[in-house]
């Protein structure tokens, strides 16, 4: 099995959680990305959501959420992804950059939008009561 590990931000407004479309892909993803060699968790996901976002995450507010994995979008059988979420404060307003096409503000009534670890991680914030 081969796995892809990622790092990603969980930042809600209005019961959504913020999700990020790349250029080319048809299903959204929530933003965050890979470590670059020898990158610890938190210097890559502040690294990853200023590239994608143009948002400043406060180091000191980093909060795990948890690790979530499922079938990674667009690859083959057996391609996991394994995404480790964290909540933290940024600032700035989300604007896409880098690779990011289109954000939105999604909740579990957006399933058929969502690449399979968005939706898992959607259903968890939807159990723990924290989006709709």
């Amino acid at each position: 099995m081969t796995q892809i590990d990622k790092l990603a931000w969980l930042t809600i407004q209005d019961r959504r959680l913020l999700c990020v479309r790349s250029h080319g892909k048809q299903r959204f993803y929530i933003p965050g990305g890979k470590r670059d060699p020898g990158e610890s968790d938190e210097a890559a996901l502040l690294r990853e959501i200023t590239e994608e976002l143009t948002v400043q995450l406060s180091p000191a507010s980093l909060r795990l959420a948890g690790d979530f994995r499922a079938q990674a979008d667009g690859k083959a059988d057996g391609v996991m992804v394994r995404l480790r979420c964290f909540f933290a404060d940024g600032q700035g307003s989300p604007t896409p950059a880098a690779e990011i096409a289109e954000l939105a503000w999604l909740g579990s009534a957006d399933e058929d939008r969502l690449s399979a670890p968005a939706l898992l991680v959607v259903m968890w914030l939807r159990e723990q009561n924290l989006i709709d």
